[in-house]
């Protein structure tokens, strides 16, 4: 047994700097820190923890199911840990970036998460180009959902409460794809929420840096974890030779190759490149592959 496990176990649901919102079993909040001078914690972590005065002191991380991050040439940044689902927003317009979407898929691949991807304004004129750019996800069996949370909210509701009922789902997703607008239409008093965390961490407006928890429902059975907009995805942390594997429409035609160290590249007898060829892998997705292929390369060597 844990030398900590007499400690109380609780949840961050919240994290700023060194400080953390650390939840109880029973719903309790109390703002933690953690011992020492870098905290390691993320939201979603479940901590063993004591009591400080009106605040308390994070003494242990329990073991992680799983972590989802991103990591670049400077630094690494975590999302959140102990996750059930990712759920990847997009739009039709602002237009968004595939390859911010496949590095975001392929992050979730690699820490064994579930993915879906939402398309959000679909009522717009601009989500029949969007619907075309995503039909390579749905053919490699990427679950795509489509709703208009602002033209159509009851809609997006009903189609998302069975997407996100008993799951802890993480949303990820630049600005402007409607993230803030999912939170407020699936979690009741969320600005009031947001609002609290921020007042307890001190972050003021720099709240919208932070990754919160939100529980769906009363029963604290569903859960959504909203993240701050992200321009670039860092894809340091996986192994070059990993790659493929991660990404199901080359990992569905990488088997054959001539050559047993393949690179998929410009091999001859290579069979991504001959589906690539016969239209069965898009060529964007086949770009998107060689430009993370490039990244990781030079971290290797």
């Amino acid at each position: 047994m844990s030398k900590f496990a007499a400690l109380d176990l609780g949840r961050v649901v919240a994290a700023h700097g060194r400080h953390c919102v650390v939840e109880s079993p029973e719903g309790e909040r109390t703002i933690c820190h953690p011992r020492g001078k870098k905290s390691e914690c993320v939201v979603g972590d479940l901590v063993r923890w004591q009591a400080a005065g009106d605040e308390g002191v994070i003494e242990h991380i329990e073991p992680r199911r799983n972590l989802l991050h991103r990591q670049d040439e400077w630094k690494t940044k975590s999302f959140a840990a102990n996750l059930d689902a990712v759920l990847v927003i997009v739009a039709a317009d602002p237009p968004f970036s595939e390859a911010q979407l496949a590095r975001a898929l392929i992050a979730a691949e690699s820490a064994g998460i579930a993915n879906d991807v939402l398309l959000n304004k679909c009522d717009l004129p601009q989500a029949a180009a969007a619907r075309e750019r995503l039909a390579p996800y749905r053919a490699m069996g990427v679950p795509v959902h489509e709703v208009a949370m602002k033209a159509v909210p009851d809609a997006a509701r009903a189609l998302l409460t069975p997407l996100l009922t008993g799951r802890t789902t993480l949303v990820l997703g630049p600005s402007g794809m409607g993230k803030s607008t999912l939170i407020n239409l699936m979690v009741p008093g969320a600005a009031a929420q947001v609002g609290e965390i921020s007042a307890a961490l001190n972050a003021g407006r720099h709240t919208t840096t932070t990754t919160t928890w939100y529980w769906i429902d009363g029963e604290r059975q569903s859960a959504l974890i909203d993240s701050p907009g992200f321009q670039e995805f860092g894809l340091r942390h996986i192994d070059v030779l990993q790659l493929p594997g991660l990404m199901p429409d080359l990992r569905a035609h990488a088997g054959g190759c001539k050559f047993y160290n393949c690179t998929h590249r410009h091999e001859p007898g290579c069979t991504v490149i001959a589906a690539v060829e016969r239209g069965e892998i898009s060529p964007s997705r086949w770009r998107i592959y060689g430009e993370i292929c490039d990244e990781l390369a030079r971290e290797r060597y």
